[in-house]
Parts: C-alpha cells; structure tokens; sequence
C-alpha cells in the first residue's frame, strides 16, 4: 500500500474510534514516505491529543514527530506551538524550548509568538534581564501586536524591567547551593502554598462585613446610601485584590522559589534540589501538580543523580539569528541543533 493509502485508513480509523489503528496507519504512511508531514501530524495529534496528558513516551514522540512536521513544513505556526508546549508543559525542555522558538523565528521572522513564548520561558527561569531584552525586541523589530494583547504586553515589560534593575542577587537562583532562598525554601518545606482566595477572605472579608452592618448608621437609609454602600464595597473589594495578590506572591515566595529549581532540574537534567527539600510537603504539593510526563522525566533526572557542573552556564540561542533569513547579517552561521529530547 502508498503512504497516502495508508494516511487516508487511518483518517478512518480515527473517525471511527479506532486510534490504536489510526496511530498505526499513519506510522506506516509515514515509513513509506517519510515526507508525508499530513501523516507525522496525525502521529502527533493522536499520540498528544489537546486537553490530554500523554506519558513520557508518547510526549516525547509526539515531540519528535512534531520536529519531523516543522522540518518539512517550517510555515506551520500549529506545529510550532504544538512541540513548544510539549517541551514547556510536559517535559520541563526549558532550554531546548528556547532555541526551538529562535528555529521558529528563522523560519517565520516577522511572527510575535516565539519572542512572547522565549520570554514567558526566560521570566520562569528568572533571567529577568534577557526576558525584558526578548520582549523588547518586539517593540524594536516592530512586529505586529494584537491590540488585545499590547496593553498586557506592555505591563509585562514594565514588570520585567522593574526586575531587571533590581539587585541580581535578591532573585532566587537554584544553580547557587549557598543562595539565601533555599534557607526561605526550607522554613515554609512544611507547609502548601496559601491560595489567594484564602488570603482574601483573610484580610478583605472582615473588612466588608463591616462596611455592610455599618454602613446604615454611616450612610443612612435611601437609594442615597445605597449608592455610597455599594461604592465603598467596591473600592474596598477593589483594593483588597490589589493587596491580596502582592501578598499572595510574598507569602509563598518560597514555594515560586521551590518552583523554579524544579523547572531548572528539569531544563537542565541534573540535581539541584537538597534530599530534605525534597521529601518535604511543599515540594509534594508542587511536584504533583505537574503533568505525567513531568513527572516521569523528572522522576529519572533525581534517579540518575548528576550534579550540576561548577561552571555551568546556560547555553542560550543565537537571538538574532532570524535576521539571516530577512536579509540583516551574513548566511553561513551554522543553526543550532536540538537533539536532547531524542537522545531521551
């Protein structure tokens, strides 16, 4: 049988139900003809289908599939985003997920979503100096922004420029055994992250109640203080959500710390994280909301038990290499190669 004979059974097979056989008509379409890419992204959607979990497995060759379309097609924007979330949400390939997204920006030089991905990435892993540096350079570049998305894109640069200029040394950075955040870390390991609902009923609740039984006495009856008690309530509903998110995010500072060094780990495939650390109820907690393939991934990296090499540096991504394919720099820079998750 063609690759297309065998593309079209497993449209079929799919149709009807039949993944098991869907997934192994593509595979053999795409043995007969490795170029068939309608074929290598039908591997993808059914081994990593939206809105499911797939294992370490299927993740990784749903990944790999993923690289196979993009080869063949570098215009497919779906692919693109396909195999980054993969790396990010599924797999933790943080690094690798940066130069994914610069391979996309040299395929689609003027698209916006590989800066906001690569900055997204950068901000997580807090390099806030690089991430503001990214986000710049849709500014600079003058690529076109959603007027939906430009006034949140802007904040987000605000924020990250405050970040930047503040002492590198107050940002927590797992890679440093003697930075002053694993101490914060291992004083709130006991303890799960406070909810921002629960800090709200804490301080705003109270405040309220108190704004309703007194406001008669206060306002008087009437459509009058019925008005004023309705815009006190606001303010103040208003206000205790401003207070309660900068509260939010100081409370469990530790646990967006502990955070971190598991993205870190897991970008990195070596071991950060103290045994202690480790064993504890806020690194559970945070560790379990992580999907499958997460896990398993992350679950291998602890068992290997590499340590982080004394001079580590992380290897970021040509960032103007885009410019070759738009005419700016010489060609003949060699691209850089992403093979990690294979060899995985």
């Amino acid at each position: 049988m063609s690759a297309e004979s065998h593309y079209l059974d497993a449209i079929e097979a799919e149709e009807n139900g039949e993944l098991e056989q869907a997934l192994e008509h593509a595979r053999l379409a795409v043995k007969a003809d490795p170029e068939h890419s309608n074929a290598w992204w039908m591997i993808v959607g059914l081994l990593a289908p939206d809105g499911k979990y797939p294992d370490i497995d299927q993740a990784s060759k749903a990944l790999v599939a993923c690289n196979k379309v993009v080869d063949l097609d570098p215009t497919r924007v779906d692919a693109w985003v396909k195999g980054g979330r993969l790396m990010v949400d599924h797999l933790g390939l943080y690094e690798d997920a940066l130069h994914w997204w610069q391979r996309c920006r040299e395929a689609a030089p003027l698209e916006s979503v590989p800066i906001v991905e690569q900055t997204t990435i950068l901000s997580d892993l807090g390099m806030y100096a690089e991430a503001r540096d990214r986000l710049s350079a849709l500014f600079e570049e003058n690529l076109d922004i959603a007027n939906s998305q430009l006034a949140r894109i802007s904040h987000q640069h605000k924020t990250l420029e405050k970040s930047a200029l503040q002492d590198q040394d107050s940002h927590f950075k797992p890679w440093k055994k003697n930075h002053g955040g694993w101490t914060a870390i291992k004083m709130r390991s006991n303890k799960a992250p406070v909810s921002e609902n629960m800090l709200f009923m804490m301080t705003t609740i109270p405040f309220l109640m108190l704004e309703v039984f007194a406001s008669r006495s206060i306002f008087g009856d009437g459509w009058g203080g019925f008005c004023l008690t309705s815009l006190l309530i606001l303010v103040t509903v208003i206000v205790g959500m401003a207070f309660t998110r900068k509260l939010y995010y100081r409370v469990n500072k530790p646990g967006f710390n502990l955070l971190r060094a598991i993205q870190f780990e897991a970008s990195s495939a070596k071991v950060v994280i103290p045994d202690d650390i480790r064993r504890s109820k806020l690194y559970q907690f945070l560790y379990s909301r992580h999907p499958p393939a997460f896990q398993q991934r992350l679950e291998k990296i602890v068992a290997a038990d590499k340590k982080l090499p004394k001079n580590w540096k992380m290897k970021l991504p040509d960032f103007d290499s885009h410019l070759d394919e738009i005419g700016y720099i010489e060609d003949g820079e060699e691209e850089s190669e992403l093979s990690s998750y294979e060899e995985e």
